[in-house]
């Protein structure tokens, strides 16, 4: 009897050495862990396709599986002027996939018992205090008049969308009017004012709706990530460095690139009005005001926790399986297994987004959503207004992320072909 139980107990410990996810990420052949190279060479040629029909200047592609790396491509060109190359450590505007790190910051101060997720964001940015709602909006001169909130915006209102606070430049109509009128943006590429600045602006302006009434996709983070800069004492991006991008060894994540790593900067491209591909030289037009293309490499004082970052695939993908592990990676802790938890389950209730649910920093696949593209139910993934896409896949232990910088992008179907691809490759 005993040997029995020493051999259950030995068979236990082994089970858990097998499946536990590794320590970091490693490169690895795609037949090692169950994928077809067929499959990727066939996705190589569909975003070939992508790019000799100028759809597209290119993109960098990396999947991973229980660790190991499979896929890690470049297919096409940083810059369509000059040709240059595409390479795996180039360098893209990340844009809202900023907004799950910064989640993750916020998740860190909880843990260190530095707020609750239900705590009223007044207790921190008192600004807060007396916010009011939309109530009637002019289209004429953009004036509105407004209610008062039936309660505080929350923590969790910030993190889940649900707050009221909409986009500027990008929003709805009458957000983006109230809030060229008041200099708010959305974040990117305004010189001349800090996040400091911004969030008071939008403290100043009334919510879309009731807190906690419906998700509204607005600078939600990037309040949050004024929230962190009050707790930490400390610039967003220097708390980000410090607690996350240095214990991870993302050393290529920025808000403003370092001189040396300027030229690895992907060029942005976007489509004129008959289609045609081309490089954004010039700033771009948005409500109220103009985006520089080449921010990241300003020198910028505006730390936009929704927005803001420029990232490799190689670095991000540290990230998400830093999420996939439980909140560790390479054997640092960021986050405990219930934090993770917390950032993996619907937090919204019976709202919906599409055909997902929303957690406290991605989305979440429903059934509904898996039967469209066979990800599973459970799958987290968002992305960025520059045409990049991830997703972190805990029962398969896949994590994938498609960078395009590209604004807009007409074929933006090549992201749910990517989905495809990968799990078409998949063959276990």
């Amino acid at each position: 009897m005993n040997k029995f139980f020493s051999a259950l107990a030995f068979s236990l410990v082994l089970a858990q050495i097998i499946y536990a996810q590794p320590s970091r990420l490693i490169k690895a052949d795609p037949t090692y862990s169950s994928f077809s190279k067929a499959g990727f060479s066939r996705l190589n040629s569909i975003v070939k396709q992508y790019v000799d029909s100028q759809w597209i200047a290119g993109a960098v592609m990396i999947v991973a599986k229980d660790g190991n790396i499979v896929y890690h491509e470049a297919i096409g060109y940083s810059d369509i002027r000059s040709k240059e190359k595409l390479r795996t450590d180039h360098i893209f505007r990340i844009a809202s996939q900023t907004k799950a790190i910064t989640s993750v910051g916020i998740m860190m101060l909880m843990e260190q018992g530095k707020l609750l997720l239900d705590d009223p964001l007044s207790k921190y940015i008192p600004a807060f205090s007396n916010i009011m709602v939309l109530d009637k909006f002019n289209k004429a001169d953009s004036s509105f008049t407004t209610i008062k909130a039936k309660r505080e915006v929350t923590i969790r209102d910030l993190l889940t969308h649900t707050s009221g606070i909409g986009y500027a430049q990008i929003g709805s109509e009458e957000y983006q009017a109230i809030t060229a009128k008041a200099g708010v943006y959305a974040g990117l590429g305004v010189s001349g004012i800090t996040l400091e600045d911004q969030v008071r602006r939008i403290a100043s302006l009334p919510l879309e709706h009731q807190p906690g009434e419906r998700f509204t996709y607005g600078l939600n983070i990037d309040v949050l990530g004024r929230v962190i800069e009050v707790i930490s004492k400390e610039p967003l991006d220097k708390f980000f460095r410090k607690n996350i991008f240095d214990p991870l060894g993302m050393n290529d994540t920025w808000f403003y690139l370092p001189a040396d790593k300027h030229k690895r900067l992907v060029a942005l491209h976007g489509e004129d009005s008959t289609g045609k591909l081309y490089r954004i030289t010039e700033p771009i037009p948005l409500a109220g005001a103009e985006m520089d293309a080449d921010y990241p490499l300003s020198k910028g004082k505006m730390f936009a926790g929704g927005a803001g970052l420029s990232s490799t695939a190689n670095d991000y993908a540290i990230f998400m399986q830093m999420v996939l592990n439980g909140g560790i990676y390479n054997g640092k802790r960021l986050l405990s297994d219930n934090s993770v938890k917390l950032l993996s389950v619907n937090q919204i209730g019976d709202l919906m987004v599409g055909n997902n649910k929303f957690s406290l920093a991605f989305g979440i696949y429903t059934p509904k959503e898996a039967a469209r593209l066979g990800l599973p139910a459970g799958t987290l993934e968002w992305g960025g207004a520059f045409n990049s896409s991830y997703w972190i896949d805990p029962e398969n232990g896949i994590i994938a992320q498609l960078f395009i910088n590209q604004w807009p992008n007409s074929h933006g179907d090549i992201h749910d072909k990517f989905k495809v691809q990968v799990y078409s490759a998949l063959v276990e």
